[in-house]
């Protein structure tokens, strides 16, 4: 049987682009989609807002009437509303995706208390290259060791509101990780004016805003006879999209616990 996906957010530019993603994807069936209080799309017919023929389903703010139908639920909102969709999640014993990024420690907390009565993939980005990429991170960090340093750089469109990006915060942990050290204890970011030297042993991250870029992210391995760099770049969202998706096949008969894309890909040990 085909797994049902609803969507909260449904309406925004990546709550429409899962929803084309669910509809095209082979074993998935998509039955619904949220939106919050007093959005102008309220009521519209799913289908018509994602540029198909009529749904059947119309575009609802009940997200708890959402978890009741679907058997997973895609979230890429804000922190505090996901951070409430967890709970919904966990009440109904139902599977839930988040890909929202500029979550707080408490905000993390909360969900693993969810994934306690209900299965969960939480990742701040989806897409299989950058997952990649983070199990290669780890690896060259504790392979280099201590007398490189790393640097994060990672460049978004004008409109993104939480920095350092999710993205580039996953790839510091996979770093931390492969060193050995602590994540949040080790990193310097925003430097301005008179810095000092830099901290041995530190992470360093550079956030850069302009135009439309979706995503590129650079981590610099610098040493004093030589610098390697790792890069990636996104030219697409849906990459996101269909990552989700993955996801949320993987995800729907698995038992309550918080899961990542390396646990989705198969990455045996990466980031653990």
């Amino acid at each position: 049987m085909d797994v049902k996906i609803g969507i909260v957010g449904c309406a925004g530019r990546m709550g429409q682009m899962l929803g084309r993603e669910v509809m095209a994807a082979e074993g998935a069936r998509l039955i619904g989609g949220t939106e919050c209080a007093g959005h102008k799309h309220l009521g519209q017919d799913l289908g018509r807002l994602l540029g198909t023929e009529p749904h059947g389903h119309p575009v609802t703010e009940d997200a708890k009437a959402l978890f009741a139908r679907a058997d997973v639920v895609l979230d890429f909102t804000v922190p505090a509303a996901s951070v409430a969709h967890a709970k919904l999640a966990a009440r109904a014993g139902k599977a839930l995706v988040i890909g929202t990024t500029g979550l707080s420690g408490a905000d993390e907390a909360a969900i693993r208390a969810a994934a306690r009565r209900a299965p969960i993939v939480y990742a701040g980005n989806m897409g299989t290259g950058i997952n990649l990429l983070l199990a290669l991170v780890e690896q060259v960090a504790k392979a280099l060791g201590p007398d490189y340093d790393i640097e994060i750089v990672e460049m978004h469109h004008r409109h993104k509101i939480d920095a350092p990006s999710g993205t580039a915060l996953m790839l510091g942990r996979a770093a931390a990780r492969g060193r050995g050290i602590e994540h949040d204890a080790n990193i310097e970011s925003g430097r301005h004016g008179h810095t000092g030297a830099r901290k041995k042993g530190a992470i360093g991250y550079a956030a850069l805003r302009g135009g439309e870029v979706i995503g590129e992210h650079s981590v610099i391995f610098a040493g004093a006879d030589e610098h390697l760099e790792i890069r990636h770049r996104a030219f697409n969202r849906r990459l996101f999209a269909s990552g989700a998706v993955r996801a949320a096949l993987w995800v729907a008969d698995r038992k309550p616990g918080l899961y990542t894309m390396f646990d989705v890909l198969g990455l045996s040990g990466a980031g653990r």
